[in-house]
């Protein structure tokens, strides 16, 4: 995530024009959008201030500071959030070294407990899961295993960036792949600028860019925002054509795990077709 601060940064200035905050456009401009100094005089700080949190060294920098910055060049709540994040990293202590607690923490955070595997198994009408924040599959239902199809999976591939961008039945599982892949990204980016240190989340980055052009002309993109609620549409092979809005819900004990809930609004065709689709389970599980 070395100079993550200043990417993000530059692609916030890009798309925006200076007559949309008031400033003459003077001259050929070398790069599109606003120059450092005018978001400089904007935010109300010096030239080299800015420069020097772009370039990552202002580690002190004030709320005040960074929400004049997210001011001028208009990001939402997910991106105010996401450069607070990746402006004050929260660092390891002893020269990067992972404490015992903190690597405690991370065992522990891969576990799922068994009262969260007892609340999954009782939405036996709506498909469910547990991701972390690299989108690991932590946990399951029967429903959500047949709906997503977890269980076929080897362990260390249960997750849902590499699913959507490594395997190749993902473009038929999703009808609209385009935004399921944009989506993912931009909650993977807001994860890891809360996770700076975590090693597993920079190979993961590592491997996709490797492997997949679109995943790393997306992640170029700097796109930045939470999956906490929305619609996906899911081509099934038994059930046919699902459309599932879906909630989350975080772990209070575990905030790094999040329950994933599709919940079809009821007597809809979708939901009927979850009801075939779990009794075809229960038939061949029984």
């Amino acid at each position: 995530m070395d100079g993550e601060l200043g990417d993000f940064l530059r692609s916030r200035r890009a798309r925006i024009q200076p007559e949309e905050v008031g400033l003459a456009s003077y001259g050929r401009r070398r790069v599109p959008g606003l120059r450092r100094e005018e978001v400089a005089q904007l935010a109300g700080v010096s030239v080299d201030y800015y420069i020097r949190l772009e370039q990552g060294r202002g580690s002190s920098v004030s709320d005040a500071v960074l929400d004049a910055v997210a001011r001028v060049l208009r990001l939402d709540e997910a991106e105010h959030e996401y450069l607070r994040a990746v402006a004050r990293p929260r660092r390891r202590a002893e020269g990067g070294q992972a404490t015992a607690r903190e690597s405690t923490h991370r065992e522990a955070a891969s576990r799922v407990r068994p009262g969260v595997q007892l609340i999954l198994d009782g939405l036996d009408r709506n498909p469910a899961y547990v991701l972390d924040h690299r989108m690991d599959v932590l946990a399951w239902n029967a429903l959500g295993d047949a709906v997503v199809g977890l269980s076929d999976q080897a362990p260390g591939e249960r997750n849902m960036p590499r699913r959507v961008f490594l395997d190749p039945s993902a473009r038929d599982l999703y009808p609209d792949w385009a935004a399921i892949a944009a989506q993912t990204v931009a909650h993977l980016r807001l994860q890891a600028g809360h996770h700076p240190d975590d090693a597993a989340t920079g190979r993961l980055v590592g491997e996709l860019s490797r492997a997949s052009d679109d995943f790393r002309r997306l992640w170029a993109d700097h796109l930045v925002k939470p999956c906490d609620h929305g619609v996906k549409q899911l081509r099934h092979p038994v059930a046919g054509l699902l459309t599932l809005p879906y909630e989350t819900l975080t772990i209070p004990a575990a905030p790094d795990q999040t329950i994933v809930v599709y919940t079809p609004e009821p007597g809809s065709e979708t939901a009927e077709r979850l009801a075939l689709l779990g009794s075809w389970v229960t038939s061949r599980t029984g």
